[in-house]
């Protein structure tokens, strides 16, 4: 028996913690965090200490399986990928590449893999059938900073270490550890935040873990956040507030905003949110007169009616008081692989092509994931007759999932990279398993964008890959291949080979390079020796803002480097990057982007709408993230967590006890839950946990099935979105609630 100790970085949540393993014959055997991590500094959650279990988990897949007889057999990687080149050949052949659509699941963003050949996968397909877990979460968000910033990914993040006051609207960092906001150890750095004098109140229908922890706790009626938000900015031009700072000579639009925001006075709005107008003005100058402040939302103003206004207005408001891009404010992350931009650009736009059936708008080159069972269904040309996804459960995730489930039960031909046979997978002819986490490097190419303080970090695996198992970019390149018409056999390595010559010819022949006049022989030599991702990763790196661009920036970043030092990099605190960040035409922050503003009017006829029924809203929960760990024994022990939580007053008045069983009910299905009742959610609301139902036949995922919990999204409703970003309305849902029948 062999034991050791090895380093590597939490792939489970967007925190990216590192994390301290020990390791017993090629086998997790103990997780801690490691306490010299430059950024998460030992810190850990239940999710991260079953690293091991979930690495080990019986149920993973570790060879291809094949659909034969309505039965998934294990075959060779070579059979299954022949079977995905016949099949997926002779449909694009006969009915054209839109027949074949691509969803991509939010795991691939936690990969270096999926970070990596994400792009090279959706350019190989060429379909404009491609949908990914963005617009069931973040994409209001994206949309609202390109038209803002011109880039969908400049997205600014409050410098939690440094601010005085912090205004959280629908969300809960103690339980999710931050999300489009990458903070190790949310909790402590918020109780920081308290210890130096500071203070953070949290808006949310929910008294949630944070909120419980928080200075104040402003409960609001759900899916109007927006209301609140546009009070706010209302009541600082009324009362005099406003003060771009440093910002000023940056900014276009300003008065567009005060048009806009006139008409939404607190008392306005009082009603339709659930906060009195006083709280509202009372929290408006709490918030502008603090010295440094930043305001943060998160799922529940991006999954309503009107999320990309709401992201939108969160911006505002931190611009309005001086506080974007500012140290305590709202800042913008630089990542170590990315360069710094040059002041302006093209800018964002949506819509240069629609979807064929509900005639959406395509956003960042995708399609609202609500309309994939509409383009599986409808027949004619263009219809989706394949399927490909990677990292995704759509079947669980999507709102009517129950309409899609039949929808996917009709395709010609569906493949998974998946490690589990789920909800979705069941439904593949071809699933192609990749490594567990263990037995792949990570480099954190999404997360590192939005986080609080820029560092870099790079884990190799630490422990071989098993016998007859594929390294994940062998998947994704193999699968990419035979998208664009290559053998599955297709010398990986050439088609690597000729990627990175490619980008390092540029480098070399562009005039205002630093590299101009090398040779690509020479810089492709000077790369670290490992893996396809790995000189890729290099050549990032080295050649990003922080980087020793092959020798010629003295102690620059480099794979070597990061090597060399296996609990990270600190590479400083978060500075000002206007106006170098912005992508706009006009090189300026557009404070009033006319597709805003031409969805103001319809915000303002919500005011009026004032809903009988129910609101149902979702949550998180320490030890859940989405639908894929619900197979993890340490996760899914102790009490119950996906109940409906029911406040007491409507319990009362609507027979329902705890323990007891309710049905609740919307336009599109029905579920029955078990029923919590409790005061820690508004009187009008309810919740439901996203990610549960294992409760279909044909899945092999023994431990989520015996704790299958219910599907929240067979009550979500796939007409319901935000028509600007294209994302689901999954917060605010119409329900009916009653006692269930015996």
């Amino acid at each position: 028996m062999t034991t050791r100790t090895a380093l590597t970085t939490c792939p489970l949540c967007e925190a990216t913690c590192g994390l301290e393993l020990t390791i017993t014959d090629d086998r997790i055997t103990g997780v801690r965090g490691d306490r010299l991590d430059e950024f998460s500094g030992g810190f850990l959650c239940p999710k991260g200490a079953s690293l091991g279990q979930l690495d080990a988990d019986p149920d993973r897949l570790t060879t291809p399986l094949v659909k034969r007889d309505g039965v998934h057999v294990p075959v060779s990687w070579a059979e299954a990928f022949e079977v995905v080149r016949s099949r997926l050949t002779a449909i694009m052949a006969e009915h054209g590449r839109d027949a074949v659509a691509m969803y991509l699941g939010n795991p691939m963003v936690h990969s270096l893999a999926g970070g990596l050949y994400a792009g090279e996968l959706r350019r190989a397909l060429g379909s404009r059938n491609v949908f990914t877990a963005s617009t069931v979460d973040q994409m209001p968000k994206h949309v609202s900073s390109g038209l803002m910033y011109g880039g969908m990914y400049t997205i600014p993040v409050p410098d939690i270490d440094r601010t005085d006051f912090l205004l959280l609207l629908g969300a809960d960092p103690y339980t999710s550890n931050g999300s489009l906001w990458t903070a190790p150890d949310m909790p402590k750095r918020l109780k920081a935040l308290r210890a130096r004098g500071g203070a953070f109140v949290v808006v949310d229908p929910r008294r949630s873990r944070t909120a419980a922890a928080a200075d104040q706790h402003v409960p609001i009626t759900p899916g109007t956040d927006v209301f609140l938000l546009l009070a706010m900015a209302q009541e600082l031009f009324a009362a005099d507030l406003v003060d771009l700072g440093d910002l000023a000579p940056h900014v276009n639009g300003l008065d567009g905003v005060r048009e806009l925001v006139a008409p939404f006075t607190p008392e306005a709005v009082a009603d339709k949110c659930g906060i009195d107008a006083a709280t509202i003005r009372a929290l408006t100058h709490r918030f502008a007169a603090a010295e440094r402040a930043a305001v943060y939302g998160r799922i529940g103003t991006t999954t309503v009616d009107f999320g990309t206004v709401a992201s939108w207005l969160v911006d505002v408001l931190n611009a309005l008081t001086g506080n974007l891009d500012r140290p305590g404010g709202s800042m913008f992350p630089l990542p170590a692989h990315l360069s710094k931009g040059r002041g302006s650009g093209k800018g964002f736009t949506t819509g240069r092509w629609r979807s064929r059936v509900r005639d959406l708008p395509e956003v960042a080159s995708e399609f609202p994931a609500v309309t994939l069972a509409d383009e599986i269904e409808t027949p004619g040309e263009g219809q989706v007759r394949a399927f490909v996804t990677i990292a995704g459960n759509p079947a669980l995730s999507l709102p009517n999932s129950a309409r899609l489930e039949a929808a996917l039960s009709t395709l010609d031909f569906m493949v998974s990279v998946d490690p589990y046979l789920n909800e979705t997978t069941r439904h593949a002819d071809v699933v192609l398993p990749p490594p567990p986490p263990s037995r792949r490097p990570h480099y954190d190419i999404a997360f590192l964008g939005f986080a609080v303080r820029n560092v870099a970090k790079f884990s190799p695996p630490v422990i071989p890959l098993d016998e007859g198992a594929m390294p994940e970019a062998d998947i994704l390149l193999r699968l990419a291949a035979v998208l664009g018409g290559l053998d599955p056999d297709t010398d990986l390595d050439a088609m690597a080979a000729e990627q990175l010559d490619t980008a390092l010819a540029k480098l070399v022949e562009h005039p205002k390079s630093p590299l101009h006049g090398r040779t690509v022989e020479e810089l492709r030599s000077a790369l670290v020796e490992g893996t396809r991702e790995e000189r890729l990763l290099d050549l990032k790196l080295r050649t990003g803002s922080y980087g020793d661009w092959f020798g010629a920036v003295p102690d620059g970043l480099s794979m070597a480097k990061l090597l060399a030092n296996p609990h990270g990099v600190d590479l400083g605190a978060l500075e000002p990057r206007i106006p170098e960040v912005l992508r706009t035409p006009s090189g300026k922050v557009e404070l009033c982007p006319d597709p805003i503003a031409a969805d103001i009017p319809r915000v303002l006829d919500a005011l009026r709408d004032r809903p009988d029924d129910l609101l149902l809203v979702g949550r998180r929960h320490l030890r859940s993230n989405n639908s894929w760990m619900h197979n993890v024994p340490a996760l899914v022990k102790g009490k119950p967590t996906c109940t409906l939580l029911v406040n007491t007053a409507d319990a009362l008045r609507l027979g329902l006890t705890g323990g007891g069983v309710a049905q609740v009910s919307s336009r599109v299905g029905k579920v029955e839950a078990t029923v919590e009742v409790t005061d820690d959610i508004a009187s009008g609301v309810v919740s439901l946990p996203h990610g549960w139902g294992h409760d279909r036949p044909g899945t092999r995922t023994s431990v989520a099935s015996a704790h299958a919990g219910v599907n929240v999204n067979l009550l979500t409703d796939d007409l319901r979105i935000d028509p600007l970003s294209g994302t689901a309305v999954l917060n605010g849902v119409r329900v009916h609630v009653s006692p269930a029948a015996d």
